[in-house]
């Protein structure tokens, strides 16, 4: 088993779900600024695509800085061969390990045998992650699991994936029908953590991250205890909060959030620009612009703006209007 940065974290591991068009390379360093988990993943990129002649496209999916390490290389796909050379291209960019996503549920990715497909596939899963660990040489290989397909079937499914030593397993605690329809079964993070130390070989051990339904730090603290568990992984509780793995922010101003909003989106066009269209950086406008008053008016005026220019404009009109009625207050 090859644990490279895993055996260096600190117990319990917070760790920032990967969601594409979300956790970007601008936004994660944003976070990694803000409030740094243990690790970050990239969004995931396609391992076929990685050993194409279109590789340049997936370019700013792999884009990471310094500021981000442990930083992991998320990759799908169904075909060994392209994960070892996948995982070969990785290697060269520096990054501390690879993870493959054999969770998700998009039916595009399940349909061609990937993503959370692979449950009902596991002797294709056990070639994917040897593949890639042969690529990977002295790098670590994670995986990212759900607790089945289209029913439940931990108890077979992970021991499958444990027989091949990867340095860390997340299990999103739900099904792919499932989605996120009913509450992820955290009870079963007992059951993995058991099958854990029976694979157990040579003092290593394969950790494994719970993941499902957590919005924050202290309820990932309440899972570890209850489950013993290596580690969480957060997802949805991160959208306009960059400050959710920083223990010393428990209260962030309104100023401040639009301030760290406009630093978000320039970040996002200084990056992006004329590889990715703004629309998308407009999803994070909703989860920054609320719980205050006017949070409505202004989320609408923001989800007009077709730039960064127009974005500092409207935020600088609320600043201006704001300072006015502070005054008329004084006076």
């Amino acid at each position: 088993m090859i644990q490279g940065f895993w055996k260096k974290l600190k117990k319990p591991v917070f760790a920032l779900a990967p969601m594409l068009d979300v956790t970007d390379a601008a936004f994660r360093r944003i976070i990694s600024k803000y409030g740094k988990p243990d690790v970050f993943w990239t969004e995931f990129a396609s391992a076929d695509g990685l050993v194409s002649a279109g590789r340049r496209k997936l370019e700013h999916i792999l884009e990471y800085s310094e500021r981000e390490r442990p930083i992991v290389a998320q990759i799908f796909g169904a075909n060994p061969e392209n994960f070892e050379r996948a995982a070969r291209i990785i290697k060269g960019m520096g990054f501390d390990g690879i993870d493959i996503n054999m969770g998700c549920p998009e039916r595009k990715v399940v349909k061609m045998g990937a993503g959370a497909g692979l449950a009902n596939n596991p002797k294709l899963a056990q070639k994917i992650i040897m593949a890639t660990q042969k690529g990977a040489g002295r790098l670590p290989v994670s995986v990212k699991i759900r607790v089945g397909d289209t029913r439940e079937i931990l108890a077979k499914w992970l021991p499958k994936i444990l027989e091949t030593r990867p340095a860390a397993i997340t299990i999103h605690f739900r099904t792919r029908k499932e989605m996120s329809l009913v509450p992820a079964r955290w009870e079963l993070a007992r059951l993995a953590m058991k099958l854990s130390r029976k694979y157990a070989s040579g003092g290593a051990r394969t950790l494994i991250i719970g993941n499902g339904d957590v919005k924050n730090l202290e309820e990932a603290k309440r899972k570890i205890a209850e489950y013993g568990l290596d580690g969480v992984m957060i997802g949805r509780g991160i959208f306009g909060n960059p400050w959710l793995f920083n223990e010393r922010k428990k209260n962030v101003s309104k100023e401040e959030k639009l301030k760290v909003l406009l630093e978000h989106a320039k970040l996002y066009e200084k990056t992006f620009k004329g590889r990715k269209p703004f629309d998308i950086m407009k999803r994070h406008f909703k989860a920054y612009v609320n719980g205050f008053d006017g949070a409505k008016e202004l989320r609408v005026k923001l989800m007009s703006a077709h730039g960064v220019q127009e974005v500092e404009k409207i935020l600088k009109s609320v600043e201006e209007r704001g300072h006015a009625e502070t005054h008329r207050f004084l006076q």
